[in-house]
């Protein structure tokens, strides 16, 4: 008890050495009030699985938006959105998802690709791929858009998990021909599977080689922030659900 009395009035060493009271301390910028409200949302979402408190948690974060600095708040606007559509989804209220992030970013131009691809993912695998149909598109056409690295990837998603599963063979064909994302061995390599599922469609079939490649080179591969934010949850939930383990106890 001696030595840690000791040890804890000792003066704090800097890498100049001891830290007078009278030299400030070297810290980095504090988080903003909305970068603390999507640590308790997606705290809410993960470790106490209260959905609903997480979901307001992010609106009560979108608020203080505005005041944060425009760099700055692009990436936890981005994350606070994906929290909201995972406590959508878990209260089983995915058909909100969509309009709820529109209400976040006001029109579907200015959707990030993160929430934009998440956006297809679900309502593809909900089999209601019609709901992000218009979005998407106006998405796409968007000449900022059409330059970001991202676009590539949700080109194609969009026309393997929307646009074919739609039967909407003229704008996939459309879309292949007149968008530079397709180098010319995909565009050739797409129009064969639109070609190939209008005739499958005609005939009552479904599935093919042709569309299987393409949906395995359409998975989502320009994510890796919302990959990283599921790791991160999948430990949470991990190091909160395993068992204690007790440490010795030593007088």
């Amino acid at each position: 008890m001696r030595s840690d009395l000791a040890t804890s009035a000792a003066p704090l060493r800097g890498l100049g050495g001891p830290l007078r009271s009278s030299e400030p301390v070297r810290a980095g910028p504090a988080p903003s009030a909305a970068a603390l409200l999507l640590e308790e949302a997606a705290d809410l979402l993960v470790v106490h699985l209260d959905f609903r408190a997480a979901l307001r948690t992010c609106e009560r974060a979108w608020q203080g938006l505005d005041e944060e600095p425009a760099g700055a708040c692009l990436e936890v606007k981005c994350s606070l959105c994906v929290v909201g559509i995972q406590a959508l989804a878990e209260m089983d209220r995915w058909r909100e998802v969509l309009s709820w992030v529109l209400q976040c970013y006001q029109v579907p131009e200015k959707l990030p690709p993160k929430v934009l691809e998440l956006c297809v993912l679900l309502y593809s695998k909900m089999r209601e791929p019609g709901a992000v149909l218009d979005t998407v598109c106006v998405w796409l056409q968007d000449a900022d858009n059409q330059g970001l690295p991202e676009y590539r990837a949700l080109a194609e998603l969009h026309l393997q998990r929307v646009l074919l599963p739609l039967g909407c063979w003229s704008e996939a064909e459309e879309l292949v021909a007149g968008s530079a994302a397709f180098s010319e061995e995909r565009r050739l390599d797409a129009l064969q599977a639109i070609s190939t599922a209008r005739q499958q469609q005609r005939h009552g079939q479904s599935g093919s080689e042709g569309t299987q490649k393409l949906n395995q080179e359409a998975s989502p591969t320009s994510l890796p922030f919302l990959y990283k934010l599921a790791q991160i949850f999948h430990r949470i939930r991990k190091a909160v659900t395993s068992p204690l383990c007790r440490l010795p106890v030593h007088d």
